[in-house]
């Protein structure tokens, strides 16, 4: 752990010995998480690979979900009543209405980015495949910057609820130790913006 990383968990863990956790999480609960999200055999990737993970993740943890998702286990994204919902339980268990906003399997990996097989019912459900279009837009637009990649990962988003919160920070992690390990550190966002294929189809297939 680094020491960027280190003044950020010192200061979470004070914060809780002070004012207490408000979701029931003690301090010695939120050192054992932030250690179970350690990224593992976190390895240098194509540019391409970085922003289709980095797309994939940020969709997953985008969704709603209220229990500790575990490396190498399915989870299932939908779009249900206008929001992204993440669940353990597949699309056959659900009512045709739900089943219906199956957007795809997606999993933790062992170096905390998120993978994600798309279901072949986003060419059958236009609300769905709209939903996915948007938050590819958003994810471009995000990207129109001169800040450098590693800038813009969500390393601590208080406004996330914990386990997205803790997710997204490990996700940070992993993707800039993969830079860095690929020599892509301080690299324009507008710059990795240019490989952004037209369709997100064509990324989450890199």
């Amino acid at each position: 752990m680094n020491s960027e990383n280190q003044h950020q968990l010192s200061k979470r863990t004070n914060a809780l010995k002070v004012a207490g956790n408000p979701e029931g999480k003690g301090a010695n609960s939120v050192l054992l998480d932030w250690r179970r999200t350690e990224p593992r055999g976190v390895v240098a990737k194509p540019q391409r690979q970085v922003l289709a993970e980095l797309f994939t993740s940020m969709l997953a943890l985008s969704a709603s979900f209220k229990y500790r998702p575990a490396q190498g286990r399915s989870n299932y994204l939908y779009w249900i009543d206008g929001q992204w919902s993440l669940s353990l339980i597949g699309p056959e268990e659900w009512s045709d209405e739900r089943r219906a906003g199956f957007a795809g399997t997606v999993v933790l990996q062992r170096d905390m980015t998120w993978t994600i097989e798309l279901s072949d019912r986003l060419a059958e459900n236009r609300q769905l495949a709209d939903a996915v279009g948007r938050f590819y837009g958003a994810f471009s637009e995000s990207l129109d910057t001169d800040r450098a990649l590693e800038e813009i990962l969500p390393f601590h988003f208080d406004r996330l609820p914990y386990f997205q919160r803790l997710h997204a920070s490990a996700l940070s992690r992993s993707l800039r130790a993969s830079c860095k390990l690929g020599n892509m550190e301080a690299i324009s966002c507008r710059d990795w913006q240019q490989l952004l294929p037209g369709q997100h189809l064509a990324l989450v297939g890199a």
